[in-house]
C-alpha cells in the first residue's frame, strides 16, 4: 500500500433523523485535514465528494427504513470509490455523513480482501426494520453489513464478514433489538462501562485480537463515541462517552497494533457543533489511528 491517503467525502444524513451531518466533509476539511495528514508523512489526495442530492428533495418512504433506496445508491457509488481507491494501492479515508455511508466504506474495502471491522461507537448500529424503533437507518449499518434480518436478501449490503471478525468498543446505548443481536450472532462488545473497569487500552487491546490477522482492519468512528463535552457537534449524543485522552490512546494502540486498510470518520454535525471542535477532534483522532506518535 502506498502513502498515499485517499479522502472521500459522503455527504448525506439519509439515515439520522436530525440534519447536519451531511455538513460533515466540509467541516473536517475545513479543520485541517489535509495539513494534518500531510505532517504523518503521508500524501493526502483528496478525490471530493459523492454527488448526494439533498434529503429535503426525497420521499423518506418506508417508515421502518427510511431513504433506503437512496442509502443503497451512495453506499454502491462509495463502495465502488473505496474499492478503486484500495486497487490503486492508496488507503481510503472516508468521511460523513451518517453511519450508513459505512455500509458502502466495508463492503468497498473488503473486495478480495478478508478483513476484520473495529467499530467505535455509542450505538450498536444493529437494529433491522423488524426491530428499529426510528426507522433511521444510520443504527442499522452494522446489521446491514453482516446481513441481518431482511439484509440477508440486499446484495448492495453484503460482505461475508463473520461476525466473529467484528468488535464494538465503547457501546452505552442499545435498543433491545441489538443486545438480542449481539447475544445469538455473537458479535464481540465491550460497554463503556467495561473501559470504566478495565481501562481503554486493555479493553482495545482485546478488540483488536478479534479483528486482526487477516488483510487489514476497517476502523469506523462514530463521533458520538466520544463524551459530548468533548465532541458536542454530534447527530445523536449520549453522555458518560470516552475522555479525549481515552480517545487518542485507543487509537494509539490500533496504529501500534494494527493494519489500517480502511477509515471512516462519522456523524459530525457542524450546526451542533462549537467552532467546529468536533471536526477538529475527528482529524486529531483519525492522525492518530494513521501513526502519529509523540516522540
Amino acid at each position: 500500500m502506498s502513502d498515499t491517503i485517499r479522502i472521500l467525502g459522503a455527504p448525506t444524513d439519509y439515515g439520522a433523523s436530525r440534519r447536519g451531518v451531511d455538513m460533515g466533509p466540509s467541516a473536517i476539511r475545513y479543520a485541517g485535514l489535509a495539513a494534518t495528514l500531510s505532517t504523518l508523512g503521508v500524501d493526502p489526495l483528496d478525490a471530493g465528494d459523492l454527488s448526494v442530492p439533498p434529503v429535503e428533495a426525497d420521499d423518506p418512504g418506508r417508515a421502518d427504513a427510511k431513504y433506503l433506496p437512496a442509502i443503497e445508491s451512495v453506499c454502491t457509488e462509495l463502495a465502488d470509490r473505496v474499492a478503486d481507491a484500495l486497487a490503486d494501492g492508496d488507503r481510503p479515508l472516508v468521511l460523513g455523513g451518517d453511519h450508513s455511508v459505512a455500509i458502502g466504506s466495508v463492503v468497498g474495502s473488503t473486495r478480495d480482501a478478508d478483513i476484520g471491522v473495529l467499530w467505535f461507537d455509542a450505538h450498536g448500529d444493529l437494529n433491522t426494520p423488524a426491530t428499529t424503533p426510528s426507522g433511521n437507518v444510520h443504527g442499522m449499518a452494522l446489521a446491514a453489513l453482516l446481513g441481518h434480518g431482511e439484509f440477508a436478501s440486499m446484495s448492495w449490503t453484503g460482505t461475508g464478514i463473520d461476525p466473529e471478525n467484528v468488535a464494538l468498543v465503547g457501546v452505552r446505548d442499545l435498543d433491545p433489538g441489538e443486545r438480542e443481536a449481539i447475544r445469538d450472532h455473537g458479535i464481540t462488545t465491550f460497554s463503556i462501562s467495561e473501559i470504566d473497569r478495565r481501562g481503554v487500552t486493555s479493553v482495545v487491546e482485546d478488540a483488536l485480537d478479534v479483528v486482526t490477522g487477516r488483510d487489514g482492519v476497517h476502523v469506523s468512528l462514530d463521533l458520538d463515541w466520544i463524551d459530548p463535552t468533548e465532541a458536542p457537534g454530534v447527530g445523536t449524543p449520549v453522555r458518560g462517552g470516552v475522555t479525549y485522552r481515552e480517545a487518542h490512546a485507543a487509537l494509539e494502540r490500533v496504529a501500534d497494533e494494527a493494519t489500517v486498510r480502511s477509515l471512516e470518520l462519522v456523524e459530525v454535525n457542524p450546526i451542533l457543533d462549537d467552532h467546529n471542535r468536533t471536526a477538529e477532534l475527528a482529524i486529531e483522532l483519525a492522525a492518530s489511528a494513521l501513526g502519529k506518535q509523540i516522540l
